[in-house]
């Protein structure tokens, strides 16, 4: 049934199902290097009606006796998202089934779904794993103390979560996370944001988080950051070499914000990159 409602991959022994969790809005504002009136133009050159509109992906990995779940969604935080479970039900998979939550990164609308409306573990079963530096960096006082109203929010809820996951956190440091799966420093936007890489059978996939928001901004356009990058100058060289590693040796990708269908190629064209959903 998911394979007929949800856009899915099979890598290997591993089949990833693109879940969504719904949308969020960012003002075009928020983008730097890039004119609000350029930045308009790409997305509707693009065909997207709603300039603003940021959809939220998670990724359900199954596959060799696990379910895994990539990010958690917003879970209605600020009224973003909040359709996971439903979807995820849809595709026949209860909370209680999930027994690995792999995290890109702490941000609300990655984190959110992962708290009930009590607030709550919404997966009491499962193992959550996140980079070490990130979890440092959201629980340092310091941090919190200098962050600007609208960030100490985030910090508030991040560490809400990770009270409630605290005796099934698993932090890592080096690459490998779970046989047949890697973890890959992206640096710039968290500190501890991670890609994952699903390898099996010679295929291959990457989850690359938060690289992008708007995607059909932001991969013709590289050097275009968000607001929400902690250091946007990393965030965009990191984007620029990932772009280029991804096209020239034609890695399936797939992403956080790249859109309902979930799963995509870049293309290059010269200095031009573009976006290919997969069908």
């Amino acid at each position: 049934m998911d394979h007929m409602i949800f856009p899915s991959q099979q890598i290997g022994e591993f089949s990833i199902t693109a879940i969504s969790d719904g949308y969020l809005s960012a003002s075009l504002d928020l983008l730097s290097n890039i004119g609000s009136m350029d930045a308009s133009k790409l997305q509707q050159d693009a065909g997207v009606s709603d300039p603003s509109s940021i959809h939220i992906n998670c990724y359900l990995v199954r596959g060799r006796g696990r379910t895994i779940l990539i990010d958690a969604g917003a879970g209605g935080f600020k009224q973003w998202g909040g359709k996971l479970k439903v979807n995820l039900a849809l595709a026949g998979v209860q909370p209680s089934d999930i027994d690995t939550i792999l995290l890109t990164h702490a941000h609300p609308d990655h984190v959110g779904g992962l708290l009930d409306a009590s607030g709550e573990a919404a997966f009491p079963d499962a193992e959550l794993v996140i980079h070490q530096h990130e979890v440092s960096f959201w629980e340092d006082d310091g941090n919190l103390s200098r962050a600007s109203e609208r960030a100490r929010g985030n910090f508030l809820f991040a560490r809400k979560v990770f009270d409630q996951y605290r005796e099934k956190m698993r932090l890592f440091t080096e690459s490998e996370v779970l046989p047949g799966i890697s973890a890959m420093p992206l640096l710039g936007h968290t500190a501890g944001h991670s890609g994952y890489r699903i390898e099996s059978c010679g295929r291959s996939l990457l989850i690359w988080g938060d690289i992008v928001h708007f995607p059909q901004i932001q991969i013709a356009r590289p050097d275009v950051s968000i607001a929400f990058d902690q250091d946007p100058l990393l965030s965009a060289e990191t984007r620029s070499k990932l772009l280029d590693v991804v096209s020239s040796d034609n890695i399936l990708i797939a992403g956080m914000h790249l859109g309902e269908l979930g799963f995509a190629h870049i293309q290059r064209k010269g200095h031009l990159y573009r976006i290919v959903y997969e069908a």
